[in-house]
């Protein structure tokens, strides 16, 4: 044994714990569950095709696939996207043929696959689609963003679940008993309130929980007998928090926008709250939360209460004057305004007309309607235009579309809010102007 190798530190006991075997995986039983997919693969030793394990850190992908490489009696090469290229793949080429001489396939895991590049991907396509290697890609991303098509077309996708608080539970319990991998060979009490606590705040990640159960071990004094305590206070201190899953660019990102605006939509004011402080602990651009409450207050609302655009145009400003942390206030105001506020979508009609423009294609304006100051004369723009101003009620009958769609309805008004009372208004001066003897007609300029 080398010298340097005796001082070396020993590995985290996330790592130091990892299943050595099937039997020891711990959750997703979705996917590795009796009658499962991947559950009959393994029973008929048998992998049907590459894989890609798409799923939060922690959630077991890297555990499974080496556990999945035992069963197979395969060769395993595994490969740190992070770390390695095309030069690395070829190396693990190299073997895998040899180990095909020899009757023996070969499972590749790529950690972290999606940082891989297109060149890169495309490196892997050809010995893939031989049979040469067994892909398993894990990532975090979402693999139909991240990876290629003709990769994707070539294996199959297994969504990988946050570990529950009682597969958490079970694993930090092993973590205190067992003697050779774990911290059994150390006198230790840990409460249930404090594995508790780390089950609860690691977020569903495994290697978060253990690494936080480790850190609290190893940093406790003994007590004058020897025995290590753990209790709530120092569980806290080692996992403060609940890290919050969320990436600006990924799903969770997407997925928590999604949630926050369909809360507002829904008119849930508690989960709207819930939702913004989320995403504002996590580190979310406010002004891109503002935008999306400007978009809502016409797109969800609209003329059931036409102060909703101006209470969050307000809001808007006075965050842009304020920042962050008192902008918060400003943020929840528009947010809880526009969760109370009553409802309506016909500001969609817009996309009605624009889908009549696209089927018609470009149409004439109506001469009437055309500018009259520049061609009245010479091409009779603007002749018989009624000017609505000269008739009672401001209004008069007359066609204002091109003859290619003139009669169509795009606007379907909401019957919430005020909404109703703007189209009763709207229908009663209508009605004036079209009643006998209301005027006589006119052209304005």
């Amino acid at each position: 044994m080398k010298a340097s190798s005796l001082f070396a530190p020993p590995p985290p006991l996330a790592a130091r714990l990892r299943p050595r075997s099937l039997k020891e995986f711990v959750g997703q039983e979705h996917l590795v569950g009796p009658g499962r997919l991947l559950w009959r693969a393994l029973k008929a030793k048998r992998l049907f095709s590459s894989m890609i394990f798409w799923g939060p850190p922690g959630s077991g992908k890297t555990t499974l696939a080496r556990a999945l490489a035992r069963v197979m009696d395969a060769q395993f090469a595994s490969l740190s996207a992070v770390m390695s290229g095309v030069p690395d793949l070829r190396k693990v080429v190299e073997e895998a043929r040899r180990g095909q001489g020899q009757g023996r396939r070969t499972i590749l895991l790529i950690d972290e696959i999606h940082r891989f590049n297109k060149a890169q991907q495309d490196a892997l396509l050809p010995h893939v689609e031989e049979g040469l290697l067994t892909l398993i890609g894990a990532t975090t991303e979402n693999p139909y963003f991240e990876i290629i098509g003709p990769l994707l077309s070539r294996a199959r996708i297994f969504v990988f679940e946050p570990l529950k608080e009682t597969d958490i539970l079970l694993l930090l319990r092993r973590a205190l008993t067992d003697k050779e991998l774990g911290l059994g060979a150390m006198q230790t009490e840990v409460t249930e309130e404090a594995l508790a606590h780390f089950a609860r705040m690691c977020g569903g990640d495994a290697r978060r929980a253990l690494t936080a159960l480790e850190l609290a071990v190893l940093s406790s004094e003994p007590d004058p007998q020897g025995l290590i305590k753990v209790d709530l206070a120092a569980a806290k201190e080692c996992m403060p928090r609940r890290d919050l899953i969320y990436d600006k660019q990924g799903d969770a990102h997407y997925d928590t926008v999604s949630a926050f605006i369909k809360s507002v939509r829904g008119s849930d004011p508690d989960a709207a709250l819930y939702w913004l402080a989320r995403m504002l602990e996590a580190g979310e651009d406010p002004r891109f939360i503002m935008r999306r409450l400007l978009i809502l207050a016409s797109e969800d609302i609209g003329l059931a209460d036409p102060q909703a655009l101006v209470q969050v145009a307000a809001a808007s400003q006075a965050l842009t004057w304020v920042g962050l942390p008192e902008g918060q206030y400003h943020l929840a105001q528009a947010t809880l305004y526009l969760a109370l506020a009553p409802k309506s979508n016909s500001t969609a009609a817009y996309f009605r007309a624009q889908a009549a423009l696209e089927e018609k294609g470009a149409t004439q304006v109506p001469a009437p309607l055309k500018d009259a100051h520049r061609d009245r004369q010479g091409l009779g723009h603007g002749q018989g235009y009624l000017y609505p101003h000269d008739f009672p009620g401001h209004f008069v009958p007359q066609d204002y579309l091109p003859g290619e769609v003139a009669g169509s309805r795009f606007y379907e008004p909401g019957t919430e809010g005020a909404e109703p009372e703007l189209v009763r208004r709207w229908r009663e001066f209508r009605q004036k102007g079209q009643e006998p003897g209301s005027g006589e007609e006119g052209e304005g300029a």
